[in-house]
Formats: C-alpha cells, sequence, structure tokens
C-alpha cells in the first residue's frame, strides 16, 4: 500500500453508535492522507442499526462503508457487550492489527478495548478522561474502564489529563489533541441544512421558525429523563412551558419516543409549537444546531457542539463529563429543574444567556495531529517489539 509501513498491522478503527461516527470520519481522512500510517480498517458494531441513525450519518459525514459489520443491535448493556466481544475476537484473530482504536464511551468502546486488550494488541482511546464522576451512567464505567487498559489515551481537554492521573495513569499514555467533533462540525457547516427546510420535509409547520425569538431545539434520550415515566412526563410538562415561550423543534430518538408511547404520553406531544421530527441526519441537526436561539440537550457531543457554535445550551442532567463547556462554553446545567429551565430561557430572549468562548485545540485539525503522532507512535512500537527476544 504505496507508502505505508507493510510490517505493522493494521489498525482497527471501531465505531459503534451515532456519536462515534462524527468522531471518526474526520480521523479516517487524516489517516488515508498521512503515509506514516498503517491501513486502517473500519469495523462497525450494529449497536446502532436504525438507518436514521446510521446509514444516513454515514452518508452525510462522508463516512465510508464500513469494512466490517458485526450486526450486534441492540439489547441489555451486558449483552451487547458481550455480543460485541464474541464477534470481535475472530476479527482480531484474523487481521492480527497494531491496534485497535476506539472513540467516546458507548458498549461497543469497551467491548473491542477488552478483546484487544487480553490479546496485547494496543488500545487507543480517543476522547479520553471525561469524567461526570456519576457512577450510575453506564457511560461513566465505559469511560473509566477503557483507560485504566489503554496503551494511549487521546484527550479534548486539559482537565481530562488530571483526571486520568488521580486514577494512577502515567502521563506519557496521554496526548492532548483537541475535540475530534470539532472537525465534523466544521466540516459540515458550510452543507448544512437549513432548519426550515428539514422542518417543512417532514410535514412540520416551518412558519413557526419565523417567530420573532427564534425557535429552541432539542435533543433528549438519556434514560435518567425518558426511562421512568414520572420523570419523562415532568420532562414534556417542562418542554410545554418552554414552548410557550419560543416554539421547539425536537427531532426525537427511537428510544424517547417509545417510552412516551409506552407511557402513554403521546397527548403531550399536540402542541403546535413542540415540531416533533423523526430522527435526522448530521447536517440537519448541525442547520437546526447552528440557527436555534437555545438548545435543551442531555447529549454530551451537543454541549460540544453549541460550544462551537457559540449557541447557549441547557444541559437538562445534573452533571457533565465535559466540564469545559461549562467553564468556557456555552453550557449551562439545569438538570430537570423547571423553574430554573424557564428561567434560563427567558434570560437568554431578553438578549442574555452565555456566548463562551471556544476552548484551546478545538479548531478542526484534532483529527491531523493524531494522525501525526500516532504513526510515530505504532512504527516506535513495532521497532521496538522486533528487538524483544521471541
Amino acid at each position: 500500500m504505496g507508502g505505508r509501513e507493510s510490517m505493522i498491522g493494521p489498525v482497527l478503527c471501531v465505531v459503534g453508535a451515532r456519536p462515534n461516527y462524527m468522531k471518526m470520519a474526520p480521523l479516517l481522512r487524516a489517516f488515508a492522507a498521512n503515509a506514516r500510517m498503517p491501513r486502517a480498517v473500519l469495523v462497525h458494531t450494529g449497536q446502532h442499526y436504525d438507518y436514521a441513525l446510521n446509514d444516513r450519518l454515514f452518508v452525510d459525514l462522508q463516512l465510508p462503508a464500513p469494512d466490517i459489520n458485526l450486526e450486534v443491535g441492540s439489547g441489555t448493556h451486558a449483552v451487547q457487550t458481550a455480543e460485541v466481544m464474541k464477534r470481535f475476537e475472530p476479527v482480531v484473530d484474523e487481521l492480527k492489527p497494531s491496534a485497535v482504536l476506539v472513540v467516546g464511551d458507548v458498549n461497543s468502546t469497551l467491548a473491542c478495548s477488552l478483546v484487544a486488550a487480553k490479546k496485547a494488541v494496543a488500545v487507543i482511546h480517543v476522547e479520553a478522561g471525561l469524567r461526570s464522576f456519576d457512577r450510575a451512567m453506564p457511560e461513566e464505567i465505559n469511560r473509566v474502564l477503557t483507560d485504566q487498559i489503554a496503551d494511549l489515551m487521546y484527550t479534548t481537554e486539559r482537565s481530562a489529563q488530571a483526571n486520568l492521573e488521580r486514577e494512577g495513569v502515567t502521563p506519557e499514555r496521554v496526548v492532548f489533541v483537541g475535540n475530534l467533533m470539532i472537525d465534523s462540525l466544521k466540516a459540515a457547516l458550510p452543507q448544512a441544512v437549513q432548519p426550515e427546510v428539514t422542518v417543512r420535509r417532514e410535514g412540520g409547520h416551518a412558519e413557526m421558525l419565523a417567530d420573532a425569538r427564534g425557535f429552541g431545539a432539542v435533543t433528549l434520550h438519556r434514560p435518567s429523563n425518558v426511562d421512568d415515566p414520572a420523570v419523562l412526563k415532568d420532562v414534556l410538562a417542562t418542554l410545554a412551558e418552554v414552548a410557550g415561550r419560543l416554539p421547539l423543534v425536537w427531532p426525537m430518538h427511537p428510544r424517547t419516543r417509545a417510552s412516551i408511547e409506552r407511557a402513554g404520553l403521546t397527548s403531550a406531544l399536540d402542541n403546535p409549537r413542540l415540531i416533533c421530527l423523526p430522527p435526522q441526519g448530521y447536517l440537519e441537526m448541525v442547520g437546526l444546531m447552528s440557527r436555534a436561539t437555545v438548545v435543551l440537550t442531555d447529549s454530551g457531543g451537543v454541549q460540544e457542539e453549541t460550544t462551537a457554535l457559540g449557541v447557549p445550551c441547557l444541559t437538562m442532567r445534573a452533571n457533565t463529563e465535559r466540564p469545559i463547556t461549562v467553564e468556557q462554553g456555552t453550557n449551562t446545567l439545569v438538570g430537570r429543574d423547571r423553574a430554573k429551565v424557564v428561567g434560563c430561557v427567558e434570560e437568554v430572549l431578553a438578549g442574555g444567556g452565555k456566548r463562551g468562548r471556544v476552548p484551546e485545540y478545538w479548531d478542526g485539525r484534532t483529527a491531523e495531529r493524531i494522525a501525526h503522532h500516532l504513526g510515530g507512535w505504532l512504527r516506535s512500537r513495532a521497532a521496538y517489539q522486533a528487538i524483544l527476544p521471541a
């Protein structure tokens, strides 16, 4: 493969769920452009398999079709993690990779890391060291365990280094590179779909977006917000109160819609100022976020994207693993406190709200920095292993 190090095995790049795609797309492009990097093999675990959450995003992000699809599908956390491990192990055995690269904190991240670590294959974790300090979140368990077995960790913000050091990770295993999400965001902005086009295409009332106060965008899917019927009822009531102040556009995650239907709460969606849409592609979401007056979310990625866009973000969670979005960015933690949510929205509408600043290295060049460093790291590691006694 012209110019690439033929003695080094491929890098298996793992994606499993929607947030992974935005991080992997710029990384694969940077790897292909860097002759120091060995061949990259894209492995999709199939953790997300809904078309609107999967194939459409691959197209929007110009992400190549996976080389391997494990087609795991849904299941409990234990079942899904175990199934990924069972199906990923033969791939590692067959391809003999130099490294397994994982991103984020989904079940696939931990599962593939465990397989690689037990087979003495280097584990590279991109977006390492983020902590919510809430062990009730499955993602927090995935983050902590993945970082403990990773050989090399790339971080999005400097506070991540301190988190890792507290957990006994040595500094030489950690490299601060910036945020891959922003690479994808910057690349997508020129192609972003205008909100009016998105709403009209889905049969919604696009004229609502002409409201003098603008509109808010909503994304909610965390179990803490949508799994308990009583909590979900309260969340919907909060959104209805906000919608009385400015229209809300809500591309609804399949599990959220299923929870609403299961709880018998669909009547709460019969609000002309609450525009509920099916899941949207990345370019549609970028268009909605970039034009929104305010965003209400429980998504970590959306916290980062709104910070980069300078759009006020209200996070309906008690904590965040991305503190930099609060400390430097546009994010405010509001939990499920209805008075606080409504108060923050009114502050934004009065011309306030956090605008923040774009954090260090959130500049659209993170993938280049990773490719440059990782290419050298893998070659050095291969040279060292070549002189070890058999």
